[in-house]
């Protein structure tokens, strides 16, 4: 391979693994937003754990408050938090492809760097 090739190869090579890391910084962020959520909603199960059957629940919908019955919330809030763990688990799942992807690309680029030192050196020797 020539020195041409070799360069617009790690060139690619480069641009992919960017693409990656964008990638990786995204799934991370969304990931960390789903935490926040999870933390507020068990917060919030744990509180509706402490109220009793007879007093009164609203929930916040658009400007108004609207009252609830105080099982239907507390189904919500677990289902809430069980959708929300499987989010995380899937975008763990997603930052571990990326990062395996991510490393295979850093030692590919790697390897094209050598490939290109050598071809220069030689064609300094020469």
């Amino acid at each position: 391979m020539g020195p041409e090739v070799l360069q617009k190869k790690l060139e690619e090579e480069v641009e992919g693994y960017k693409k990656l890391q964008k990638d990786l910084a995204k799934t991370t962020s969304l990931r960390s937003q789903l935490d926040g959520q999870l933390n507020e909603n068990k917060v919030v199960k744990e509180e509706l754990e402490l109220i009793d059957e007879g007093n009164v629940v609203y929930k916040l919908i658009g400007p108004a408050l609207i009252r609830q019955d105080l099982e239907d919330a507390r189904q919500n809030v677990a289902k809430r938090v069980d959708y929300i763990q499987q989010e995380i688990k899937r975008h763990e799942g997603t930052m571990e492809r990326l990062e395996k992807e991510s490393e295979s690309k850093r030692e590919s680029i790697t390897k094209l760097q050598q490939q290109m030192q050598q071809i220069l050196v030689k064609q300094m020797a020469k």
